[in-house]
């Protein structure tokens, strides 16, 4: 299987704390040409890596190919004064990059997907120095494909022709159109994904793209952060409070509101195969799926091979 070019192309991102997420590929294997099972930290302290779920090595899960995903998150948010720290020691960097690149060996996982959150447009160069020396150790040790996640709409702090070539690929997040701490609202809508999507692709081509649809929800309680739901958190929230689960005709997601306790906002099998369709008719044939374990199980029928 070719990673970097010709057909349809479906990868799932999974949470190792969340055995909804194991239940997920085990049913839906067969839809998947790539999962990403394993998380490697950078701890915000030291910056060395370590691996989230150390027994995932020995889970092959029946998957054609598994991923790894390499990240700043520690604790309860990104981190970027840690990819500062390494990008400005070469010695740090170089250590941590070849003990990334064990834990892909040890792994036996054939790609990694970078995910350096929060970065500011000043860190840029540093951020494709520590990219990029991550991605060369990995290959080094058996990885065959190197990636970076970038925000969708930040074309400032992560401009996409500034990590090609140093990665393969880019994974556009195309989600959080509203976030935790926004206003409610949708995670995507079709003309946020074309417009977002058709900024990126101005600047290197579709065989390099690859597009990274919500399958999750939010709930924002009265006064509180919004919460990530599952499409069955989502009904049953709705069910216990007596209202409807209903489509938005502007978003086409499907919304809820508790006047005065909460409201949510949800993908669903109908909305991703909307999103499915802007993607692909903007000729990327590679999607991505975060995260397994929320998903409608309607989704799967948008991925039918």
């Amino acid at each position: 299987m070719n990673q970097l070019g010709g057909a349809s192309f479906v990868w799932g991102f999974t949470a190792p704390w969340d055995s909804r997420s194991d239940s997920s590929v085990r049913a839906t294997s067969t839809k998947l040409d790539a999962v990403v099972t394993g998380w490697i930290q950078l701890d915000s302290a030291t910056s060395l890596p370590s691996l989230l779920n150390p027994g995932d090595s020995t889970r092959k899960r029946g998957v054609a190919q598994r991923l790894t995903l390499v990240t700043s998150w520690h604790g309860q948010r990104f981190h970027p004064e840690t990819v500062r720290r390494l990008g400005k020691d070469a010695a740090a960097l170089a250590l941590v990059a070849s003990r990334v690149g064990a834990l892909v060996a040890a792994g036996e996982y054939r790609g990694v997907v970078l995910d350096f959150e929060d970065q500011s447009p000043a860190d840029l160069p540093i951020t494709v120095r520590v990219a990029s020396a991550i991605a060369d150790s990995a290959k080094a040790h058996g990885a065959t494909l190197a990636a970076i996640a970038l925000p969708a709409a930040d074309t400032a702090g992560y401009p996409t022709r500034a990590f090609i070539p140093a990665l393969d690929l880019v994974v556009i997040m195309l989600y959080d159109e509203h976030w935790s701490t926004s206003a409610p609202g949708p995670v995507a809508t079709p003309e946020w994904v074309r417009r977002t999507l058709s900024q990126r692709l101005a600047d290197v081509g579709a065989s390099r793209v690859v597009a990274a649809l919500p399958v999750y929800g939010y709930q924002w309680r009265t006064n509180q952060p919004g919460q990530p739901v599952s499409f069955a958190d989502a009904r049953r929230a709705a069910f216990e409070a007596n209202v409807e689960l209903v489509r938005d005709p502007s978003s086409l997601s499907l919304h809820a509101i508790q006047p005065g306790s909460w409201e949510l906002w949800m993908s669903d099998a109908q909305l991703l195969r909307a999103l499915r369709a802007e993607v692909t008719s903007l000729g990327v044939s590679r999607i991505a799926l975060w995260r397994l374990g929320l998903e409608d199980p309607g989704v799967w029928s948008v991925f039918d091979r």
